[in-house]
């Protein structure tokens, strides 16, 4: 078995395929679910399945917005850490980290006023990472080149 990359509790991550190079996110394993901060949403189809579209800011407030549009993975209930349950959007995404690319899956949620617009749960770290809470950006951002990661999802 391979070693496992230690993260920190808080992380830069990339998610190519939504066109975001670089995002704050907080490690948490206490968390299942991965969730992912969206200013809007809007539902569509296409080719007669559901889809979504959404549009999230990346940076800083003022920064450019980014707008995605996904297939829609699954739709589940989430509780979340205030104890709210409420039903979510989840969409499937390449996530690139500690050199590392793999396919997770994400929901999309209001996040406004939390620090970190990611929270990274603990389905998307299985296997992979884990987590010393002591210690906190150890993997700088996202290198720009996907070509130069290693990832551990075959390639199709």
């Amino acid at each position: 078995m391979a070693a496992r990359i230690v993260l920190g509790w808080r992380e830069w991550v990339a998610m190519p395929g939504l066109g975001v190079a670089a995002l704050r996110a907080k490690i948490d394993s206490g968390a299942r679910s991965s969730a992912l901060h969206v200013d809007a949403q809007w539902r569509f189809s296409e080719g007669g399945a559901p889809w979504v579209g959404f549009r999230l800011s990346p940076g800083a407030v003022g920064a450019e917005v980014v707008e995605c549009l996904a297939p829609i993975h699954d739709e589940r209930v989430v509780t979340d850490s205030g104890g709210h349950r409420g039903e979510r959007v989840f969409v499937r995404t390449g996530l690139r980290l500690a050199g590392v690319e793999r396919e997770i899956e994400i929901n999309l949620a209001d996040r406004r006023g939390m620090r970190f617009p990611m929270l990274l749960g603990r389905t998307a770290m299985a296997r992979v990472f884990t987590v010393d809470p002591a210690r906190s950006f150890l993997h700088g951002k996202a290198a720009p080149n996907p070509a130069a990661s290693h990832s551990d999802t075959p390639q199709s």
